[in-house]
């Protein structure tokens, strides 16, 4: 079976989904601190102009993430 394993830097402006997981174990406790759990909503809102970072909300707060941190976050669709 193909890995179709989504992440969080290639959801588009407006789309929601929720955290699966990590795929860095060493970047996980950071994200994890900043609120973005497994099982949480997140909503992709924007990106900067130049296209990193981006802008999404979590827990009903807004966090910027670089696109680097962003590939780790694991979502379902």
């Amino acid at each position: 079976m193909a890995d179709l394993a989504k992440s969080v830097a290639q959801m588009i402006p407006g789309e929601t989904a929720v955290i699966a997981g990590f795929t860095n174990e060493e970047l996980s406790n950071k994200l994890l601190e900043m609120g973005l759990l497994p099982g949480s909503v997140v909503t992709y809102n924007f990106k900067a102009p130049l296209g990193d970072p981006i802008c999404v909300t979590v827990s009903g707060y807004d966090l910027t993430l670089r696109l680097d941190e962003a590939a780790m976050i694991s979502i379902l669709n």
